[in-house]
């Protein structure tokens, strides 16, 4: 072959190779999204560019003992560079070996019986390397992936049971685990789980702020089978247990928030579902073990093995980037002083269920009236806020005029296609409204406040809240 050409091919093979292994160039043979398992399928491309480049030698004449000798040198060196790797066996470094003897020590194609020899040992070593590495991809599969049943009549029945429990718009319905192996046809109202390539940022980071998991690098998210995030989502029917488990623990789609300053999400989803909650719920355990009548949460993203509380067990399945263990109930704690048996490092939650009614029932008495739902928004008209208390003698302003305390209000809304407001007893526009509402509504309150003496209050910002379906809830109190 002429140097040229030589170099040519040898620099095509160097840059396709370089370029899975660069993280820019790596995300442009993806279209800029990371696969699904190996995150190296184009290497098929690299395969064939070695192919072209071998016929093309081959077709200038055959090798001689040298050029044989450096493919093997590099080869060797490849194997060398994997010896670290933990997906190297020794069959592999076996049948590899016996691949290069066979090739580098047979004579020349012209003796025929040797040819054939030759021939059959590549030929043994690539069935044998690609027997050995199914087999222990099989063996890997089971102890380190999701086992997901396909489609099938069991499914069918839970679609036809989570239709007949829906309640939209009053409430949502939950699909619950285990899912399929294909994208499952979702039932009416679907809950969290779901299978989508991508998911809106906003709606991933806030279930994982409230302990939510995945599989699948994220394409996968869970259900996120809890208490407080299904009262926080209003979520009043999912599937548990081969079961349609319904509660009525749960919040409207519009609530009116208390007054306080902007919550912002930390590292522990209980406190981060407290925020959103408003109330706290979540006992610590005393020396790693929960009160009595207190149902026990584990937070252990990372952890995979068996979780288990006297006669409860469950099994857990993390590890980021891959896969994300979710916030997981070990039970209702029964005997004192009972510590649960955990698989790794982890955060216990010991929640009491009496709390978090007393706190949705303070949240219901000041949701929403009524509710409309379209196809393009959703229309809520809010209760009344109560007269303001005047003080006496009243609070002067800097002009000396008599003021009315002020009585600062934060509207916010379950996380679950809500739209919020702080007008009282108005109907408010949702994501259907436009700029031209909003403006006017705005130099209303301007002249209606300049007529009272009084200057605009800033408004208290709101908790980003989660986008269903695609569609981002509005806040009015966000802008």
């Amino acid at each position: 072959m002429p140097g040229r050409e030589r170099w040519l091919w040898g620099g095509l093979c160097a840059a396709v190779a370089l370029s899975m292994q660069w993280t820019p160039t790596h995300l442009l043979w993806h279209v800029f999204a990371t696969p699904n398992g190996s995150p190296y399928r184009q290497t098929f491309v690299l395969s064939g560019v070695l192919v072209l480049a071998a016929w093309t030698g081959l077709a200038h004449g055959l090798p001689d003992r040298r050029a044989l000798l450096g493919g093997t040198a590099v080869v060797l060196a490849l194997a060398a560079g994997a010896l670290p790797s933990s997906l190297l066996t020794s069959w592999s470094l076996l049948l590899a070996a016996v691949g290069l003897a066979a090739v580098a020590g047979a004579p020349p194609p012209r003796r025929g019986r040797y040819g054939v020899l030759a021939a059959l040992l590549v030929a043994g070593t690539l069935l044998g390397q690609a027997a050995a590495t199914t087999a222990y991809a099989d063996r890997e599969r089971l102890a380190r992936l999701d086992d997901y049943p396909p489609w099938g009549p069991e499914h069918e029945r839970r679609a036809a049971a989570l239709a007949a429990a829906d309640g939209w718009p009053a409430y949502r319905t939950d699909s619950g685990l285990p899912g399929s192996r294909a994208t499952t046809p979702p039932p009416r109202r679907p809950g969290r789980r779901v299978l989508q390539q991508p998911h809106p940022a906003v709606l991933t980071e806030t279930l994982a702020a409230l302990g939510g998991g995945w599989t699948s690098r994220g394409r996968n998210l869970l259900s996120l089978d809890n208490p407080v995030t299904d009262a926080l989502f209003g979520v009043g029917a999912r599937w548990r247990n081969g079961a349609v488990v319904r509660t009525d623990v749960r919040l409207p789609l519009v609530t009116v928030r208390p007054p306080g300053p902007p919550p912002a999400y930390g590292r522990s989803p209980f406190r981060n579902q407290e925020l959103l909650l408003g109330a706290r719920v979540y006992e610590p355990p005393h020396a790693g073990a929960c009160p009595v009548g207190t149902e026990v949460f584990l937070w252990a993203p990372n952890a995979t093995g068996p979780a288990r509380l006297g006669d409860h067990e469950t099994h857990l399945l993390g590890g980021q980037p891959k896969r994300r263990a979710a916030l997981t109930s070990l039970g209702v704690q029964r005997t004192p002083g009972l510590k649960p048996t955990l698989p790794g490092p982890g955060e216990l939650g010991c929640l009491d269920h009496d709390r978090l009614r007393t706190a949705v029932a303070a949240l219901r008495a000041r949701a929403a009236t009524s509710i409309q739902v379209t196809s393009d928004g959703i229309r809520a008209t809010l209760p009344r806020a109560p007269p303001a208390r005047r003080s006496w003698p009243p609070r002067t302003s800097r002009a000396g005029t008599a003021r009315a305390p002020r009585r600062p209000r934060t509207a916010a809304s379950s996380p679950s296609r809500s739209t919020t407001a702080h007008s009282p007893a108005r109907s408010v526009p949702g994501p259907a409204g436009g700029p031209g509402g909003g403006g006017g509504a705005a130099a209303l309150l301007l002249v209606w406040r300049l007529a009272a003496g009084r200057r605009p209050e800033p408004r208290p910002q709101a908790l980003p809240v989660p986008v269903d379906e695609g569609r981002r809830a509005a806040t009015a109190g966000e802008r």
